[in-house]
């Protein structure tokens, strides 16, 4: 049984648990010569319905995906990290990493931040991270934010 991970896959939204799951990403892709799979899913039932009153919120959301995911990709790079590919998908985040994700790009482990929701949130809609654990095939890091940020 091989102990090194060969597909990653972060996924990141800008929030700062995933910066610090980006974080140690990168540390973990690096320590097994991994490729890093950036993702992010632009979840398009938060803007379904104002979509059909305003089409520029989905290029919106898709520049905005695209440019954080370069922007962590050149981040990897400045710190030697060059197997870096970046995915933006569409739809729940939920769903689409562990299952869907995880499978095309035949991921081993997928790091995700601990989620910044309010308890009232995480009642009605679940936490991603948690629907994460719970249907992934492969290892699952779940990265919590220090309470003192460097």
């Amino acid at each position: 049984m091989a102990l090194k991970y060969k597909d990653i896959i972060v996924a990141v939204d800008g929030s700062d648990e995933a910066k610090w799951a980006f974080k140690k990403a990168i540390a973990i892709a690096d320590r097994n010569e991994a490729t890093l799979h950036l993702i992010n899913i632009i979840d398009t039932r938060s803007y379904a319905a104002v979509e059909a009153y305003d089409r520029s919120i989905a290029e919106r959301a898709q520049k905005y995906a695209e440019d954080l995911l370069t922007e962590y990709q050149a981040e990897a790079a400045a710190v030697g990290m060059n197997n870096v590919q970046i995915h933006v998908e569409y739809g729940s985040p939920k769903t689409l990493i562990p299952r869907d994700i995880a499978k095309k790009l035949n991921a081993d482990l997928i790091i995700c931040g601990a989620t910044g929701l309010n308890r009232v949130e995480r009642f009605l809609i679940g936490s991603v991270s948690e629907n994460i654990v719970r249907s992934a095939k492969c290892d699952v890091l779940v990265v919590r934010t220090p309470e003192t940020q460097e």
